[in-house]
């Protein structure tokens, strides 16, 4: 499970969607996130999907590793399409047994909000996977600057938020080298129940607390060994600058938040 999550981790490449700059990157990630909650039918996650396979397509990214970003919440999907399947009390009945009753209306609901999770999480790790963790930094600076004029952080938030996702990938394969090493010295981490595993993991988190807190003292030292000191008076080797396929891609976005919008309003 530890090696299926894919948060955090960037994918190198060549393709239009990697060379994007990365703050039309991250406005477009988030207006097709308010997209996602703007649909009502099926039509709507049809162009949703499009949507999103056109960006699968044009980043050349793998769809095996693209699905691996799916596999660890898939646990928090199928509790989210049980609740909505069984709470849902409109719509014509479809199936009851006691208090348990399923409806139409309740099974379309569980498919939708299952469909919205899938494709948030799809669209984070599609933003993540094709942006470097530099690039990342950068763009979401950029687009704080301007809050630089109430003396709002921009750079040290941006920099907090790059560093937290670029650590994600590092803790788990600590915590899986940990895991193995138990493992060799007869923990068992796989059987019994749900209560029995939890319990179980609680000796990983000492040793992961310290070595989180190791590396951290260890960039801690090293960004002052390089005379870090914020924001302030950063240059930076490559300079971000606005080109036609990050235009292409705001336009596409804004024609599916207006098909979205139209969906909404007439059907």
């Amino acid at each position: 499970m530890i090696k299926d999550i894919t948060i955090g981790q960037y994918y190198p490449g060549d393709s239009p969607l990697h060379r994007m700059d990365p703050r039309m990157k991250i406005v477009v990630a988030m207006v097709f996130i308010v997209a996602i909650f703007l649909v009502k039918t099926w039509w709507g996650y049809l162009a949703v999907l499009l949507f999103f396979l056109l960006g699968l397509f044009v980043s050349r990214l793998p769809v095996k590793f693209m699905l691996k970003s799916v596999k660890p919440l898939l646990f928090i999907i199928i509790l989210t399409f049980v609740l909505n399947l069984f709470l849902s009390p409109e719509g014509n009945a479809l199936f009851q047994w006691g208090f348990l009753r399923v409806t139409d209306r309740g099974l379309e609901m569980a498919a939708m909000l299952s469909l919205r999770l899938i494709f948030l999480v799809l669209s984070a790790s599609l933003l993540t996977l094709t942006t470097s963790p530099i690039a990342l930094t950068d763009g979401i600076e950029r687009l704080l600057s301007p809050l630089k004029v109430i003396h709002f952080p921009a750079h040290e938030l941006a920099m907090m938020m790059t560093i937290a996702l670029r650590f994600i990938p590092t803790l788990l394969e600590e915590t899986d080298k940990i895991m193995k090493a138990q493992m060799a010295r007869g923990a068992d981490f796989e059987s019994g129940n749900i209560l029995r595993r939890a319990k179980a993991m609680v000796p990983l988190l000492v040793p992961l607390f310290v070595s989180a807190f190791r590396r951290a003292d260890e960039l801690a030292m090293a960004m002052e060994a390089r005379c870090y000191k914020g924001g302030s008076g950063r240059t930076r080797m490559k300079v971000l600058h606005l080109a036609r396929r990050d235009y292409i891609a705001l336009t596409a976005v804004a024609v599916l938040v207006a098909l979205l919008v139209l969906e909404r309003v007439f059907l």
